[in-house]
């Protein structure tokens, strides 16, 4: 017999309700995708994005108005829609746009449109699996090339108002002593507040955000979104991509609800809690009870 005090009877129903919340909250957002034909989908989807980025002007303009310091004269795609996955045991990463320019600079652009607290972590994974594509066993580190990793989100990550929070590392005891590592990244913020940026990347974040400002950068976006969508490649890869993810969530809700139910039968009422709110325990117990 399983003694269950009230402090865990109320863990339990406060866990139930976010699961509901959560399997109704994925079941909104399973319909919202699929009422959401390929015809109506903007530059803000991440495989539209990708898809018109492999224009290379457009993108080398792009990358102009987010860093107007540097002078790109011309960029280069190592491999469009790169996936990168080191071991069985790593976490494969599919960028949208992966560049680089005649100085062997390299970009990832990625748009964002998930509000996900996990997003300063991702990119330094994000960053990391770059570093080992760039550098060979036996190579120096000197030959680590400068790289910039750019989220473009809908969405304030930070809530200070600006348009691009721009992170390099720094001395911590002497701001004024760089790292050195020259790894860059960037987060642009479609809904940005404050005069902080040119209105050139202004335009692009507007249109992102849904809003047709009057910009000839702009204008060649829009009409590189509308050519896109006449590929029925793309159009069918879109689908089948979307009809994985729709899987891998259903999946993931299983894995899920089995192991409450595991949990529940074991008395591991307190781990029940826990699994919903850290992932990598969860990862844990799935491999304990042999869900994976």
């Amino acid at each position: 017999i399983i003694e269950i005090d009230n402090r865990d009877f109320e863990k339990i129903h406060i866990f139930r309700q976010w699961f509901m919340e959560r399997k109704q909250v994925n079941k909104m957002g399973d319909m919202e995708t699929k009422q959401t034909k390929w015809e109506e989908l903007s530059i803000s989807n991440d495989f539209l994005f990708g898809k018109v980025m492999q224009n290379p002007e457009l993108c080398k303009e792009l990358l102009q108005r987010i860093l107007p310091d540097l002078n790109i004269e011309r960029i280069e795609y190592p491999e469009l829609q790169k996936s990168i996955n080191m071991d069985m045991d790593a976490r494969s990463v599919r960028l949208d746009v992966y560049v680089k320019d005649e100085k062997e600079v390299v970009y990832d652009i990625e748009m964002q449109v998930s509000h996900t607290k996990e997003l300063p972590k991702r990119s330094r994974y994000y960053q990391s699996m770059i570093d080992l594509q760039l550098i060979d066993k036996g190579q120096l580190y000197d030959e680590l090339k400068r790289s910039y990793v750019i989220f473009i989100c809908p969405f304030d990550l930070y809530g200070k108002g600006r348009h691009i929070y721009t992170f390099e590392n720094i001395c911590k005891e002497d701001g004024s002593i760089s790292m050195g590592d020259e790894a860059v990244k960037i987060f642009l913020n479609a809904k940005g507040t404050l005069d902080d940026v040119s209105d050139e990347l202004k335009a692009f974040l507007d249109y992102v955000a849904g809003k047709k400002p009057k910009d000839a950068y702009v204008e060649r976006l829009e009409e590189a979104v509308k050519e896109a969508k006449k590929n029925r490649e793309w159009r069918h890869e879109y689908m089948t991509l979307l009809m994985r993810d729709q899987e891998n969530v259903k999946k993931g809700e299983e894995m899920l609800a089995k192991l409450i139910i595991l949990l529940s039968e074991d008395g591991r009422l307190s781990d029940v809690i826990k699994v919903s709110q850290d992932k990598e325990y969860r990862q844990e117990l799935y491999a304990e009870y042999h869900i994976i």
